[in-house]
């Protein structure tokens, strides 16, 4: 099973995965959060990730997901980046972390990272277009 570490700043990964695991109705294994506190020095935050990274690791690849591109949580994360065997994601939300969840046994990590790439893009709609029967809500 892929591994997934959610790095975020302050609490918001542990949050995303508490909301996953009540739409799934179970807590999830392998998924872990790292909340990132700006104050600490940047050995300490690469530790956590490390820790978290270990926590998860199955042999079977390993999927990091940030909350925003060029953020610290993301930029600290790169460095792990070893294609093939881990992969950043970045712009994390809860459909995409649902779907990874669920799709992480059955794709292969470079497939699943590229995949959630697509589905997080259609994962946001702007209600007011769908609405009015626009394509994808866009305007």
């Amino acid at each position: 099973m892929i591994g997934i570490v959610v790095v975020t700043h302050s609490q918001l990964g542990h949050a995303l995965i508490e909301a996953c695991d009540f739409i799934l109705g179970k807590p999830t294994p392998a998924v872990v959060a790292v909340s990132i506190d700006l104050k600490s020095d940047v050995d300490t935050l690469r530790n956590k990730i490390t820790e978290g990274i270990q926590a998860v690791n199955g042999n079977q690849g390993i999927l990091i997901l940030t909350d925003m591109f060029g953020g610290t949580p993301s930029n600290l994360s790169y460095s792990f980046l070893e294609e093939g065997r881990i992969e950043v994601l970045s712009g994390v939300n809860l459909p995409i972390l649902v779907k990874a969840v669920g799709d992480r046994t059955r794709i292969p990590l470079t497939d699943l990272a590229a995949k959630l790439e697509a589905y997080g893009k259609k994962s946001i709609q702007l209600a007011s277009g769908v609405l009015r029967g626009n394509k994808r809500g866009q305007g």
